[in-house]
């Protein structure tokens, strides 16, 4: 059964320096302990990662997957290609301007391969959405 969840958080700085840590995928791991290893396959014309190959390890389940990413000047959107645990997965960040920086709204919907009790999703879902979105706040502020 698919899960979805979303949390927002504003962040002190423009919509460019959100996307600019956004778009160094291989730097996830430095701010999300979900994510182990991140590899980009290939990269869009702009130097944008295309398709990304990831470890993420939650709740002792791990899960070798491949993502497509679109980019956008307001919105990171990825959509699961393939993997070892999920049938689907898709994510997006879209960004606001703020008097003060920008408001983040993080969404995702996963859909495992196998049934996982309703307590392990909730926490793994929390995990998710703090690293998704404090992790990132804080990257970005650094």
């Amino acid at each position: 059964m698919a899960v979805t969840a979303d949390k927002q958080v504003d962040i002190e700085a423009d919509a460019a320096a959100v996307l600019e840590v956004l778009a160094d995928v291989e730097g996830i791991p430095s701010w999300s302990p979900v994510h182990k290893k991140v590899e980009v396959v290939d990269r869009f014309d702009d130097g944008k990662p295309h398709h990304v190959k990831m470890e993420v390890s939650i709740l002792g389940i791990n899960d070798e997957q491949t993502v497509e990413y679109t980019w956008s000047d307001n919105k990171v959107i990825w959509a699961l290609v393939e993997s070892t645990q999920q049938k689907a997965q898709h994510g997006e960040y879209t960004l606001t301007p703020t008097a003060k920086g920008t408001h983040v709204k993080f969404s995702l919907t996963v859909d495992p391969k196998i049934p996982i009790p309703g307590f392990l999703v909730k926490k793994g879902t929390k995990t998710i959405l703090e690293a998704a979105t404090e992790g990132l706040r804080q990257q970005v502020l650094g």
